[in-house]
């Protein structure tokens, strides 16, 4: 990976020079004019060794260059001590031929390597179906699990049951099911009571987890056969946690280490003393446990699976909550890291009224039919998980550029257009000297553009920016139009041909890749 490459060769600069062992930082200039990368890395060593930024730029420039000669057309400095590269067309054309022959595989690499992460997403509660809020969710979570495995992590994809016959939900449930009580209760909800067999005979609490479970058969055919993502696990509260004795074993354990005391009447969990703010109840003055305290249960159960990550992802209504489980994870000793994104709300705009549930709730099933998988997915995904996001109906369903979902598989079945008309036997094994043919500008954009895809996915590995996979495809796509735009692909050159066609080739690979992260497909024909 070139970033990679350029921060070892600079490390290695630094060393020589005898300025010692630094972290070094690279950018992507905006501006062409400041080169490929740069660093600032004069900067900050001018501070601890009080020498004049320019001086140690000028120090460094010179070793940079002759570590690895080939990889650059010049190095340019730049006031007030900025180190600007530019890469040589020679290294871009080489990155064709590895493209070609890692095809798929290109943009694995060993970030990962022999660490496991448990991702945990949607568990949406199993009294209805999923709405539009729990897509962003689904949709995240997956796409997140797909980068995570091609950064080389073992990925675990977990869905929790939310069906402990004594919570509350469950309970008024079990109302909504034997006829007492209407808070659940839908033209969905209300098949599904049809269909459950001697319900008046059933107690609270076993009706509302009967009900549950038929609820939870149609989420989980609805994800996997309808929203393609399959889970690693899936994870029963009233089966895991309650009927296992967990909460028993996790308070017995708090009590054993004098991490709970009484007051009110209720019990409390010393998390002020592990960061967070106060401390919180786990066993109500009732005797009831609390919800946290079989959240702590669960996580416990996953820090102890030999995770090196535990990722949780959830809705904005439980952003308190995550102090919680940040004081509990120390508290538990868990050695890993624990990783809480909280999504914000999702809305809908424009398109003709759309069908609506009690209580003018939009099904996620019901806007997958609306706009598509594709569609869904593209939009739920294009914008920060910590921001609001809105999905404009009329443009998701517009077949015109202005769609970006259109505009990038446009891109793709333009490539399949083109390479149709060739074997790809002729192409995808091209001579060195066949690819110093790609010097044009429009070439070598569109090159730069291919390489990082491996910075997309390094990236997003480590903080979990989603929204970097549909905007560099997005970003890619306008490469290749542009270049398709400069560049005559077939002409009478034979050899020229033959390296535009192998560029395309590698435009397909990476565009393709890319869009499988997210789940949405490469259609060959629009």
């Amino acid at each position: 990976m070139i970033r990679q490459d350029l921060i070892k060769l600079i490390k290695e600069a630094i060393s020589e020079a005898n300025l010692g062992s630094h972290e070094v930082g690279i950018d992507r200039p905006e501006d062409k004019i400041h080169g490929d990368y740069s660093t600032g890395v004069a900067l900050k060593l001018a501070k601890m060794f009080k020498m004049a930024p320019m001086k140690i730029a000028e120090n460094l420039q010179p070793r940079i260059l002759r570590l690895k000669p080939d990889l650059f057309s010049k190095i340019e400095i730049a006031e007030p001590g900025f180190i600007n590269f530019f890469i040589s067309p020679s290294y871009l054309q080489n990155r064709v031929k590895e493209i070609l022959k890692e095809k798929e595989k290109f943009g694995e690499f060993k970030l990962g390597r022999g660490q496991k992460v448990n991702i945990e997403f949607v568990s949406a509660n199993p009294t209805g179906q999923l709405h539009i809020g729990n897509g962003r969710s689904a949709f995240a979570g997956d796409s997140l699990a797909n980068v995570l495995e091609k950064a080389g992590f073992q990925v675990v994809r977990e869905y929790f049951i939310n069906d402990a016959k004594n919570s509350k939900q469950i309970m008024e449930f079990s109302k909504t099911a034997l006829g007492r009580g209407e808070t659940y209760l839908n033209d969905y909800v209300k098949s599904k009571i049809d269909g459950m067999a001697g319900k008046k005979n059933l107690d609270e609490g076993e009706a509302g987890y009967l009900l549950a479970q038929e609820v939870q058969k149609d989420t989980k055919e609805f994800l996997e056969k309808k929203l393609k993502i399959r889970f690693n696990k899936w994870v029963s509260e009233e089966e895991k946690i309650y009927r296992k004795n967990r909460i028993k074993k996790i308070l017995d354990w708090f009590k054993k280490n004098n991490l709970v005391y009484e007051k009110d009447g209720a019990l409390w969990l010393k998390t002020s003393q592990f960061g967070d703010e106060k401390d919180w109840v786990v066993i109500r003055e009732t005797g009831e446990p609390t919800y946290l305290l079989s959240d702590i249960a669960y996580h416990k159960d996953k820090f102890d699976g030999g995770f090196n990550r535990v990722i949780d992802i959830w809705g904005a209504d439980h952003q308190a909550h995550v102090s919680k489980m940040k004081a509990v994870a120390k508290m538990l000793g868990f050695r890993g890291n624990l990783d809480i994104l909280v999504l914000q709300l999702v809305t809908l705009r424009g398109g003709e009224k759309m069908s609506k549930r009690v209580g003018n709730i939009i099904t996620l099933q019901d806007l997958v039919d609306e706009i598509g998988l594709d569609v869904a997915r593209w939009f739920y995904l294009q914008k920060s998980l910590n921001t609001h996001t809105e999905i404009d109906l009329d443009l998701a369903k517009e077949q015109s550029e202005k769609n970006p979902v259109f505009y990038a598989q446009y891109a793709h079945a333009r490539i399949c257009s083109i390479l149709s008309k060739f074997g790809k036997s002729k192409i995808q094994n091209p001579k060195s000297k066949i690819l110093k043919l790609l010097n044009h500008p429009s070439e070598l954009s569109l090159i730069k553009q291919l390489i990082r895809f491996q910075e997309i996915i390094e990236d997003t590995a480590n903080d979990y920016q989603i929204q970097r996979l549909p905007q560099y495809a997005t970003d890619l796509a306008t490469s290749f139009h542009q270049f398709y735009q400069d560049c005559r692909v077939i002409s009478e050159d034979k050899k020229l041909t033959q390296a535009r066609l192998s560029l395309v080739l590698a435009a397909k690979i990476v565009l393709g890749n890319t869009l499988s992260l997210m789940g949405i497909s490469s259609p060959e024909k629009m």
